[in-house]
């Protein structure tokens, strides 16, 4: 039987989505695989203070450090493959991978995006720029996705989806509090379990 599904998690900000999968892990929620790692590419991520708290190892490849994109993606690669790591998960990893690598690690990369795919991704739309537009285009519902990662900025194949209501006096921070609550934190896990449990058993 193959061991858990070593995975590592690549984040920019609080790490709110990073808590979300390290509390399911610890729940039984994820149970085919195991946080091995945590990529920062930014050194005052609070992400990574929450990675230590959970004694999780991490790193931090910051773009300019590293003399650029390609520079930084080698020294991810490094880290990756020194820690053996199966699944990586974007967690508000802000930084875009570039071709090569999401062609490295064909669906062996997934990512949750604050929208309800096709509609408010691609380039540009992130953070709380997603939920304004939702706001903007005044449709009634949201919610977010979990995806696979190829070299179209959210164009990989869809994992989850779940769905959540926009009320008449939500505002974009309102709305992304809600996303994260009653989509992002669920199905996050709920599709990082998923896809290690497929892993392993396409190994056993």
């Amino acid at each position: 039987m193959k061991d858990k599904t070593r995975i590592a998690v690549l984040v920019s900000g609080g790490g709110t989505n990073l808590q979300a999968l390290i509390d399911a892990e610890k729940s039984g929620i994820i149970s085919n695989g195991t946080i091995v790692l945590v990529i920062s590419n930014k050194a005052g991520a609070y992400a990574l203070e929450r990675a230590k708290s959970a004694g999780i190892p991490t790193a931090v490849f910051e773009k300019k450090a590293c003399g650029g994109q390609e520079g930084m993606e080698r020294e991810i690669r490094t880290a990756l493959v020194d820690a053996r790591c199966d699944l990586i998960v974007l967690a508000g990893f802000l930084s875009i991978l570039s071709e090569d690598f999401t062609r490295d690690y064909d669906h062996r990369i997934v990512n949750v995006h604050p929208s309800l795919i096709p509609s408010f991704c691609g380039a540009g739309y992130y953070g709380l720029r997603v939920h304004e537009a939702a706001l903007a285009r005044g449709v009634k519902v949201t919610g977010a996705t979990v995806h696979f990662v190829n070299e179209i900025p959210d164009g990989g194949e869809i994992i989850l989806q779940k769905a959540v209501a926009i009320g008449k006096n939500d505002t974009p921070e309102t709305l992304q509090k809600r996303v994260m609550r009653l989509a992002e934190w669920k199905i996050l896990p709920a599709a990082v379990e998923l896809v290690s449990k497929q892993m392993r058993d396409k190994e056993n």
